[in-house]
């Protein structure tokens, strides 16, 4: 008789496969969740359960092996995409430092525990040293969930990984050669080195400039995400061409994109999303489907083997971290990070049991027996559940430590609500006006961005639509990045009548204009719109013109006015301007005069004391012209303006926009206004069309006057009253 449902386990149909996968990404954080158990071993340890040596529900195919080989690149390239490369370069020596001894601990210690404790041979014990020395990211998604990837001993710890694992595929290289023929045995690792260094320079050089004109002629999200993928599999597969891991290649690939693809961007989501979402999932679950838990019983040299295994991973790394802790001076906290991060094995262990496994010796006997082989999955389960509560315990220490710095921070500036109001009045430079103010946001505040649509009664039925299309479009933009955008769409006179009401009603602190790039800078930059607004308006205005999209910028330059200093302002659009350098990892030249450059370096701190921030002296306004020379077509021209009667204003300032327009027609250009002291003044409204003055320049001299008005009348006052 026919039954209903023919299963036989186990399951080999992909649909269903795909399905049970789906579910234990969905249940298990779930479910283990309720006891505080870390994600990660909820996966590993569901693997163990539906795999061969569990319940038998499925089995490890072809799919387990693709999707895991992309997890694990995956972790590698997520690790060099987070690094923040700024502070990389002020702790590439500790990185190297942790490095090193994750990897001379190990090797020492692991050795001569192998040949005197194990009495195993010299080559057998080098090989499984290596395996001691070698770690996994495997805890890294924790950091980012905590969002502490950016934190000093997350960048050692992964600079560090990259070092270790290095040196280990190399033992792993030059002991797997030396069966592999005479030749290769004598000069294969040397022919390795030139090898790892040359496709490493290939992949530092060709692929930032590769990415950085594909990037700049397209513009879809999933072309970009595609064209990103691509190259960090090319690398990959480029490193093991050569005899290496491709994890190495996959970490290169996320280090030299790092500048391509900004932590705020839409990309960047997109990546950890599908990263977190199923590729790292699916590379824990193939790695808890190797674990056989019957080790444990019944195989008494395989348990002292796995003892002593895990013994010296755990330890040796210890001590690495804790040298590390004392040379460099780290707090405890980071050694516990460090230490978390660095133990976990997984794939550069399982790639040397398998190779020393399948190298047979003269005697018959395996270079690595099922001893070892059964000891390594027993070491991959201890090593990433200790790793798991490690990071997992330091990480969530080190972010609330981050958030207690950060309210105290918030106390000791001045406490003001930011919001951003973007104006989007051409739809084709809506992507790099929110991706502008998604920058220089303050992160720490919630709901600080507004997105403007202004209508008119002159506009067509067309042009409403497309005004519609544009907020849509601006709202996809940043919810891509789970950042909120009130949409906000409002009848007026004019674009500047729109703009003026609603930074007033919101009280927006910064506003944000854009300009056309095949626009003329003379006619757009003088024009109504532009005047007005600064008329109207005493807050940070910022008129920006992008001829690339922002994070192909490869570097700022910032001119700076005498006197700039001494406005309100100064201090916030320097920050600005750091955090859009940090951001796009791309470096920043202060051009201004010696005071106001001590000031800027006062603001920025350690980040003026980088690689990143460079301040050059400018004696003369008049030399603004002579960065004309030294602004290329790729980088962003920043020039700080004043408005009329201020202390920074110069008279030079009426010929700005011919001087643009002459001289630096082919540069993406940004104008800023900082806050001013005083309010603006009353345009004329739709509800009171008569109020207010027709010549935006007129309320300055009526001003003006009406302020000398009062002094003279309180004088006056004051000597009749006597």
């Amino acid at each position: 008789m026919d039954t209903l449902f023919d299963i036989t386990f186990p399951i080999t149909d992909p649909t269903w496969i795909f399905f049970l996968v789906l579910c234990i990404i969905l249940l298990a954080p779930i479910v283990l969740g309720k006891f505080n158990i870390p994600h990660i071993i909820g996966m590993i340890f569901a693997g163990v359960i539906v795999g061969e040596h569990g319940l038998n529900i499925l089995a490890r195919d072809s799919s387990f092996e693709l999707f895991g080989q992309v997890g694990l690149f995956y972790i590698m390239f997520l690790a060099g995409l987070e690094m923040n490369m700024e502070n990389f370069k002020s702790i590439r020596g500790k990185a190297v430092t942790l490095g090193l001894m994750a990897f001379i601990v190990p090797m020492v210690l692991g050795f001569l525990s192998n040949v005197y404790v194990l009495k195993y041979s010299v080559l057998t014990s080098l090989l499984l040293a290596s395996m001691y020395a070698s770690h996994t990211l495997v805890a890294y998604p924790i950091v980012i969930r905590y969002g502490i990837s950016r934190h000093r001993s997350v960048s050692i710890a992964v600079g560090a990984t990259a070092v270790t694992d290095t040196l280990t595929l190399l033992v792993l290289a030059i002991i797997g050669g030396m069966f592999k023929g005479e030749e290769a045995g004598s000069l294969g690792w040397l022919w390795l080195i030139i090898n790892v260094m040359l496709v490493g320079g290939a992949i530092v050089y060709l692929f930032p400039r590769i990415g950085r004109w594909f990037f700049r002629q397209y513009s879809n999200g999933v072309v970009l995400f595609i064209f990103v993928l691509a190259m960090v599999f090319m690398a990959a597969g480029l490193m093991e061409l050569i005899g290496m891991e491709g994890i190495l290649g996959a970490f290169l690939a996320g280090l030299v994109l790092n500048r391509l693809i900004p932590r705020v961007s839409p990309l960047m989501h997109h990546l950890e999303f599908v990263g977190n979402a199923l590729f790292i999932p699916y590379f824990l679950i193939g790695v808890g489907m190797l674990i056989d838990v019957r080790v444990f019983f019944g195989h008494v040299e395989s348990m002292k083997v796995a003892g002593v295994m895990i013994v010296m991973a755990l330890l040796t790394k210890w001590i690495a971290a804790f040298l590390t802790q004392k040379i460099c001076r780290l707090e405890k906290v980071e050694r516990e990070l460090i230490f978390g991060l660095s133990n976990a094995q997984a794939a550069a262990t399982l790639a040397a049991v398998l190779v020393g496994y399948n190298i047979t010796l003269d005697n018959g006997e395996r270079l690595l027996n099922d001893d070892v082989l059964n000891g390594t999955i027993v070491l991959i389960l201890v090593t990433c559940v200790v790793s798991s509560f490690m990071t997992e315990r330091a990480a969530k220490r080190l972010a609330m430590a981050e958030a207690d710095k950060s309210e105290d921070e918030d106390l000791t500036q001045k406490d003001e609500k930011e919001r951003i109001l973007i104006s989007l009045g051409n739809p084709e430079t809506i992507n790099y006006l929110v991706s502008l103010a998604l920058v220089i946001r303050d992160s720490r505040q919630k709901n600080n961005l507004y997105a403007l649509n202004v209508i008119n009664d002159s506009n067509t039925h067309s042009r409403i639509r497309q005004g519609k299309m544009s907020l849509e479009k601006a709202g996809r933009i940043a919810s891509a990045v789970d950042v909120p955008l009130q949409l906000l769409s409002r009848y007026d006179l004019n674009i500047a009548s729109g703009i003026v009401h609603t930074q007033k009603e919101i009280e927006a602190t910064d506003v944000i204009v854009g300009l056309h790039r095949k626009s003329n800078i003379i006619d757009s930059f003088l024009g109504n719109l532009t005047e007005t607004l600064l008329t109207e308006i005493s807050r940070e205005i910022i008129v920006v013109k992008m001829l690339m999209p922002l994070n192909t910028i490869r570097r700022i330059v910032v001119a700076v006015p005498p006197n700039a200093e001494y406005e309100s302002g100064f201090a916030k659009w320097v920050r600005q301007m750091g955090k859009l350098s940090s951001e796009l990892g791309c470096r920043i030249y202060f051009h201004a005069a010696a005071q106001t450059l001590e000031y800027i370096g006062r603001l920025l701190g350690t980040k003026a004391a980088s690689d990143m921030v460079r301040l050059n002296r400018m004696d003369s306004w008049d030399d603004l012209l002579l960065l004309s020379t030294e602004v290329n077509y790729d980088h962003l021209l920043v020039i700080v303006s004043a408005r009329r009667g201020t202390m920074s204003y110069l008279s030079s300032f009426e010929h700005l926009a011919s001087q643009i327009s002459h001289y630096f027609a082919n540069t993406s250009l940004m104008v800023v206004y900082p806050d001013q002291l005083g309010e603006g003044h009353e345009l004329p409204a739709i509800a009171n069309p008569l109020s207010g003055s027709v010549n935006p320049r007129i309320p300055v001299v009526y001003e003006h006057v009406k302020k000398q008005w009062r002094v003279f009348r309180k004088w006056w006052g004051k000597k009749s009253g006597n």
